[in-house]
């Protein structure tokens, strides 16, 4: 048997999964190209054309989430052996590098984790009649379309909830640890599968009549999108950025809940069903309670156990508020000039829905995403 039959015979008994996506370039290309069928090699030349790439970029976050997936669902009819493939793990590795190298230079350095977060406590008051951020648009003026578009594009995380972040899990030790397990446990249902978040997140999918089939809209979300949760990826699996993980997730927990308590009302304002509303009413409350066990236990416990993390929880808080910026940044400009955020829009929902929310996106795909 060769080694392209074999490889064949490999995806044939691969598990189903989501279809790989289009590629958006070079990078992108390679990859996918090297997934998908023929010899299953990459071009040589790949990593060394990483370095000219942008490191924001959409084709090199398309190659570095598809990479990243691996680890988590797999493709269909992609081997799970590719996982660990080598060659793939050599490109993966120069996609973080540039990645990563771009974070350290603009994101500030030598800041102490009581400055960041110090900062992220204040909540700013941004009245109604004022602008703000993605969760402030959407409470006061966004329209039903513009919140499902906030749901598929956030699908790509949620759908995997509080995956990335039990990577870090061996990682620690101690006090840190077991609060990190604590609330990893609230975040996967504290034992019922029926209350674990991805779940929960699924059905607000549904209320708001999206697909929500996991990775359906990768193919639409922009590189700003892709590129937050490829952050979570890369801190988790890297036991050298355990402490840029525990920043990161200390940063989403302590601004999570006043986000939610705008998401809600947002949901609510804007007809969406019960399930939608429960999902961000559940983090209303539950991430008020994991930002203190995370401030106090999480991140003391590291301190405590590791003084020389407290740049790195600074940097991957930092890094999350920037990447966050930048997705909201893309998001609003968009919709307040009347357009989609998503690179195809989505499928208009229901008669009776889009009559219930007043309109749908003018740019709005009959043939959906």
């Amino acid at each position: 048997m060769t080694a392209t039959t074999r490889q064949a015979a490999r995806a044939d008994a691969a598990p189903a999964g989501p279809a790989l996506p289009e590629p958006r370039g070079p990078l992108s290309a390679g990859v996918l190209a090297a997934l998908g069928g023929g010899s299953g090699h990459l071009d040589d030349d790949l990593p060394a054309r990483v370095v000219t790439a942008d490191p924001y970029g959409e084709d090199l976050h398309l190659a570095l989430y598809v990479l990243y997936e691996l680890h988590y669902r797999g493709f269909a009819r992609v081997a799970e052996d590719r996982e660990w493939d080598p060659e793939l793990l050599r490109v993966r590795r120069a996609l973080e590098d540039h990645f990563l190298a771009a974070l350290r230079r603009d994101v500030p350095a030598g800041r102490t984790v009581d400055e960041v977060f110090g900062e992220l406590l204040v909540e700013p008051v941004e009245p109604a009649g004022q602008e703000g951020g993605v969760a402030h648009h959407l409470q006061y003026h966004g329209e039903r379309w513009q919140l499902r578009e906030y749901a598929a594009l956030r699908s790509l995380y949620h759908l995997k909830e509080a995956d990335p972040h039990a990577w870090v899990i061996p990682r620690l030790t101690g006090a840190e640890k077991a609060a990190m397990v604590a609330i990893e446990y609230d975040e996967f249902g504290a034992g019922r599968a029926e209350d674990v978040h991805a779940r929960l997140f699924a059905d607000l999918m549904r209320d708001l009549d999206l697909d929500d089939t996991y990775g359906r809209y990768l193919d639409a979300a922009p590189g700003p999108a892709l590129a937050l949760v490829n952050l979570m990826s890369l801190f988790g699996l890297h036991r050298a950025l355990r402490g840029a993980l525990v920043g990161h997730f200390a940063c989403v927990e302590v601004t999570s809940s006043p986000g939610s308590r705008r998401l809600a009302a947002a949901m609510r304002r804007l007809g969406a069903g019960e399930a939608a509303q429960r999902f961000y009413d559940e983090h209303v409350e539950a991430d008020a309670v994991h930002e203190q066990v995370v401030r106090r236990e999480v991140i003391g416990g590291l301190l405590a156990s590791d003084p020389a993390q407290e740049p790195e929880i600074a940097f991957g808080a930092d890094a999350t508020v920037r990447l966050e910026e930048r997705l909201g940044a893309a998001l609003l400009e968009a919709w307040r000039a009347g357009a989609s955020a998503l690179r195809t829009p989505l499928q208009p929902e229901p008669g009776p829905a889009v009559a219930a929310s007043g309109s749908e996106s003018p740019d709005a795909d009959p043939a959906g995403a």
